[in-house]
Parts: C-alpha cells; structure tokens; sequence
C-alpha cells in the first residue's frame, strides 16, 4: 500500500510542483477571498460557497443501484474537474444506517458531520518541525511516522460544536491513521461517532460521504468539508472550507462559530443555508 494512500487529502501547493489548471483555478480564487474577507462573521461561507461551483461531477446513471456500497478503489481519486456542480441522485436508503439511535443528550440537537484533513488538520509523511502530534502508522509491517498540524483556533471550534451539535467525524482517510489523530485531537468527547473510508461511496473517482445513509433527518444534516466532491450528493447541507496546510494566520474556524451558533437553533437548516447563498 502506498504510504500516502491511508490519507485522503488534497495537494499542497508548497509541496507539489506541478498543479493542474483546475487547482491553479481553486486556489487563486481562494488567495483572492481571503484578501476579501468581509466585514460580515459569514463571510468564510461566502468564500467557500463560491469555490465549490467550481465543480462537476456527472451524475450516476440510472442502472447504477450499487452506490449504497462503498468500492475500494485501486488507487486515491483524481480531482474533480473544474466546472459546475449538480446534485446527484441519492442511491437508496441502507438496511443499517451508519450511526447508532441518537442519545439522550444530543436529543433534539441538530447533527453536524465534520472532515479531518485540510478541515481541521494537516498531515504529512514528512518531518514537520511545529508538529502538533507525532501519529505512528503500520503500513505493511512498516511503521511510518505521520507529522499532524492542527488548524489555528480547532480546540475552541470543537469545543463549541460539541456543546451546539450531535457532532460526527466523518473522514475519507483509513481508520488506522485517522482514529488516533481523532484520540488526540478531542480530548473532550465532542465526536459522538467517527466514520472512515469505508462508510464512503466510491463515486466515479472521489470518497463521498453519503448524508442519506446516517440514519437522521436530512433537514437538521450540516457537513463541514473542505471538499466539494466529498458532499455532491448533498450540497444543500455543506458550509465549505477552505483548505489548510500551514497559515497559522488562519481564522476560519474561528469566524465560523456565530454561523454555527445560528444553525444550532434550526429546525430546518435549509432554510438558513439557503438565504445565506443567495446573499
């Protein structure tokens, strides 16, 4: 297995040399919002927003009823391609949803779905000096060292959200990576449930986190991804990301808080994302 296979995760521009048209395109529309960034505290929505219709994924066609089961694929999926994106058709309901019955604490609560890389982490299979966590990972019968930076301001966003949401990590990489660095991360429970490569549909190149297969109601459903791909079955119900790999600047997750605090008091978040994109 290829060592950086277990991680899902988009390039760095720092560390790639060539960059395809459609990265070059994302990522200069990112520079540009950031510049930008508004008065208004929904302004990372805004940005982001805008940066996930750069995309396109076909839909699947209609012979196609295994979609429910994620494929394992031979190799990591390409990016998508730059162009608008379209909401897929659902594939049906699973016999087993991928979440246990809501407890009794988080009863009533909305349920936010977060990913792990370039959302709220970083990783790389390189020495990082500033390393937040040193993860060790076993990859055929090699252990390799995995360098983890946490994004400026997860502790605080985490500790909200767990206070506001059912929250669900929900991450396209190997559990054996990604289920440590959670360990280490949260150290205050806030994920109720951690969901892995496994529990995604393998779609025409990309791990997408199906929302329809956790068992809850999709109008109180929010995903926060820095991946446009990762949600195209339910973009209606994605605050998008940018991605992040070292600015220690960055405050997103930061300025994402109030919008949160907002949508914890939803009974349809719908209708909130809904005028937030229209603006």
């Amino acid at each position: 297995m290829d060592n950086t296979s277990i991680i899902t995760q988009v390039s760095n521009p720092k560390e790639e040399e060539s960059i395809s048209s459609c990265q070059d395109k994302v990522a200069q529309s990112n520079n540009s919002l950031k510049k930008h960034r508004s008065r208004s505290i929904f302004s990372p929505f805004f940005c982001c927003f805008r940066n996930y219709n750069d995309y396109h994924v076909e839909p699947p066609t209609a012979n196609n009823k295994n979609l429910s089961l994620p494929q394992q694929p031979e190799e990591n999926g390409s990016p998508p391609k730059c162009d608008q994106v379209q909401v897929i058709p659902i594939p049906s309901h699973p016999e087993k949803f991928l979440l246990p019955e809501v407890s009794i604490t988080d009863y009533g609560k909305n349920c936010v779905v977060i990913d792990l890389d370039e959302t709220l982490v970083h990783s790389s299979f390189k020495p990082i000096n500033n390393a937040d966590f040193i993860v060790p990972v076993e990859i055929d019968g090699t252990v390799h060292q995995v360098y983890v930076l946490k994004r400026p301001h997860v502790d605080e966003f985490l500790q909200k959200m767990g206070e506001l949401f059912e929250c669900v990590l929900f991450t396209a990489s190997l559990a054996k990576y990604a289920d440590p660095v959670a360990d280490l991360l949260d150290q205050w429970g806030v994920f109720r449930a951690r969901l892995f490569r496994e529990s995604c549909v393998f779609h025409r190149g990309n791990y997408v986190k199906d929302l329809s297969r956790l068992g809850r109601e999709l109008s109180k459903v929010i995903i926060v991804d820095n991946s446009p791909a990762s949600y195209i079955f339910h973009p209606e119900n994605a605050v998008p990301v940018q991605s992040w790999f070292d600015d220690m600047t960055d405050k997103e997750l930061l300025d994402l808080i109030p919008l949160f605090e907002g949508l914890s008091k939803e009974e349809d978040i719908y209708n909130m994302l809904q005028s937030l994109r229209n603006r």
